[in-house]
């Protein structure tokens, strides 16, 4: 990682993180709570996700499932726990998704459910501070004995949903129940120097959220605690004991000594988010050096053009480098919401563009792509094709997912802004409004933007008083190359350029890590556009991708796109799609919620149903964004397109 600042100042931003002396980390993000989203894009997302995504979350923990009646048994101390024994989290992670869809959508018979569910989970804490209905209800002897079970990661869950509830509604009855947790996993262990690797991280990066929010410094040394605890050999459970595979959980070497991806894709995902906060505080370059290494294995030999990861479903992770299959990719959501987590992190440790740049296209399409278009149908898995057969659910036995996509969706505004002691930093294009700290100013921020069917991009820039400070707007990479390394890259040169403007004049500004910056003396009111140009580009893949040999996707600004079966030939035909294959873009309203479709004409090869004759007729393709694909039912899919005449095997 290159280009660090050391920022010595200290004062806190809406975000709440604390800017410590010597700080390693170059950006602080503005929070959700302090941006208000108007964009044509997301605004309507957001809606469908607090009321159709909640509605069904809320449906299957109270009713459908019996997550909150294990909550009311262990406050009686009777009765036999349903489900299974990591369920707690889905009903911490749901409530976060509530307090963010609060903000956004103020409900207040969700609050007052939801206060009722906060009442049942405080009732079932022991004593001392102990919360999990599991072992509550089977054997509370056995608790903190199998490093599995999950207990540590549904305690960070509820670390997480503490504080968010708290900072939507001012309500800290579950904040204090999280804190009382979190206080008795010290005492157990770090205060003890007990043994303990977690199973299933999480509870490092809620450790730091809890830190960054009380200020107590022992929740930021028993996260680095955790950290500390890999690669000791100490491992207890069924990854260790059983299937004798420690780096299923990130645990064959200390976490400073790790060079590639391995394993379960969330369990690493949120491991590295909590390295990326305990580095942003302590100053450790070995996480920082550890966490570029994995970070460029990951980019640069594991990721799909979705920017989804782990494309294994026997370990719900990584397998062998370059090794990307389509059909079978399994790319769990919760993976492409923890690459957002991730690289936001990466990014702030680091000012440099290349981590929103990834985190622009796994949001966009590996994310998205998780939930329907309805709000009430999610995928587990999202595949870059298929034969008809796949197609979303209402819910998972595991449904870690749903609450995951909701939360990430209702606070998108967590990833927009930053700032930096001298910077306003604009990471994502997404209309918005917010009021930005700088020093003992306050700039106000509004950006209007067609995003992502256009590259037409507004900021209005309003200081309470004239002043000098950078601002600094993203260049998406995606002008020049999908995704930073050589895993991918467009079958024809690009070399856009953005054009910049302040209040209508072309602006002097210089480049530096992927950011226009424009540095002047800002007054209220200035304008400052952007245009980035727009248009259909072809990504040939890395020629040790075999699944993808002789094939090109399809990219229209951050987004992937795919044919579907709905409108085109894939069941019964072969596409192709030959070297000067012309396109046409065309905004449909009443298509999929309202997108841009790519159209152009293609050889389709029909072989008979004797299979010995052939024959081939020109036909007009509509390609539709990845992330909408199978919202007209149960359809063929297709990512990754011949540009040869082949047989098309669905399954490679």
């Amino acid at each position: 990682m290159k280009n660090k600042i050391f920022i010595t100042s200290v004062f806190l931003l809406a975000s709440g993180f604390v800017l410590a002396q010597n700080s390693l980390q170059k950006i602080y993000p503005v929070s959700y709570a302090g941006v208000t989203i108007t964009d044509a894009f997301w605004k309507p997302k957001m809606e469908t996700v607090a009321t159709a995504t909640i509605d069904a979350c809320v449906n299957y923990t109270q009713n459908k499932t019996g997550r909150i009646r294990n909550f009311e048994k262990a406050a009686k101390h009777s009765g036999k726990h349903e489900g299974i024994y990591y369920d707690d989290s889905d009903v911490y992670k749901a409530i976060e998704a509530i307090a963010y869809a609060l903000k956004n959508h103020p409900d207040a018979s969700l609050e007052k459910n939801t206060d009722e569910w906060i009442d049942k989970i405080a009732a079932a804490q022991l004593p001392d501070g102990y919360l999990n209905t599991y072992y509550e209800l089977t054997d509370i002897n056995k608790r903190w004995t199998d490093m599995e079970k999950h207990e540590d990661y549904c305690a960070g869950h509820l670390i997480e949903a503490g504080i968010a509830y708290y900072n939507t509604t001012g309500k800290d009855k579950l904040l204090n129940t999280a804190i009382r947790f979190a206080d008795h996993i010290d005492s157990v262990f770090r205060k003890q120097n007990r043994p303990w690797v977690s199973g299933h991280q999480e509870i490092e990066l809620a450790l730091m959220k809890l830190y960054h929010h009380t200020k107590n410094k022992k929740y930021l040394e028993l996260s680095d605690w955790f950290l500390a605890q890999r690669g000791r050999g100490n491992g207890k459970g069924v990854i260790w004991d059983q299937w004798k595979d420690p780096d299923y959980c990130q645990d064959g070497l200390p976490v400073k000594d790790q060079r590639k991806i391995t394993g379960h894709a969330v369990r690493a995902m949120y491991l590295y988010t909590g390295a990326a906060d305990v580095a942003a505080v302590t100053n450790d370059a070995g996480y920082i050096t550890a966490m570029d290494s994995i970070w460029h294995d990951v980019v640069f030999r594991h990721m799909y053009i979705t920017g989804g990861i782990g494309a294994q479903g026997k370990n719900e992770g990584f397998g062998h480098p370059y090794d990307l299959p389509n059909e079978s990719a399994y790319c769990e959501t919760c993976a492409s919401v923890g690459m957002v987590f991730w690289n936001q992190r990466m990014n702030m440790l680091s000012g440099n563009a290349q981590y929103i740049d990834v985190l622009e296209r796994s949001l966009y399409n590996g994310a998205l792509d998780g939930l329907s278009l309805s709000g009430d149908r999610f995928f587990y898995g999202n595949p870059l094709a298929s034969n008809g057969g796949y197609g979303r659910s209402e819910w998972f036995g595991t449904a870690c997912c749903p609450s995951n996509i909701a939360r990430l969706v209702s606070s998108v505004g967590n990833y927009i802004y930053g700032s930096s002691a001298n910077a306003v930093w604009v990471n994502l294009f997404i209309g918005s409004n917010t009021v930005v700290q700088q020093g003992k100013n306050k700039i106000a921020l509004a950006m209007e933007t067609g995003y992502p069917w256009t590259g037409n991009i507004k900021l209005t820039v309003s200081p309470a008083k004239k002043s000098l400070f950078e601002l600094r707007l993203r260049v998406p990479g995606w002008l020049t190359t999908p995704v930073p390394g050589n895993l991918y890259h467009y079958a024809d040169q690009q070399n856009d350029q953005p054009t910049l403007m302040v209040n209508g004049e072309k602006a002097d500004y210089t480049i530096d890590n992927g950011y226009a910056v424009i540095k002047r003396n800002w007054k209220k009111g200035d304008i400052v556009t952007m245009g980035l140009p727009m248009k259909v580009r072809k990504i040939a893949g890395n020629p040790q991708i075999k699944q993808n040999t002789n094939r090109v996707a399809l990219q229209y600004g951050p987004l992937i796109y795919c044919i579907e079966g709905e409108k085109n030939i894939l069941q019964s035909g072969n596409i192709m799609l030959p070297e000067n294959t012309t396109f046409e873009t065309a905004y449909e309203p009443s298509l999929l919620g309202g997108v841009n479709v790519i159209r152009f004409d293609a050889p389709v090869i029909k072989v008979a149903n004797d299979g010995l004759s052939v024959s081939t007729s020109k036909q007009t393709i509509t390609a539709i964004p990845y992330f909408t694909w199978n919202n007209r039912g149960t359809n063929d899919m297709q990512v990754w397109l011949p540009v040869r005449i082949q047989k098309i095997r669905i399954n490679e």
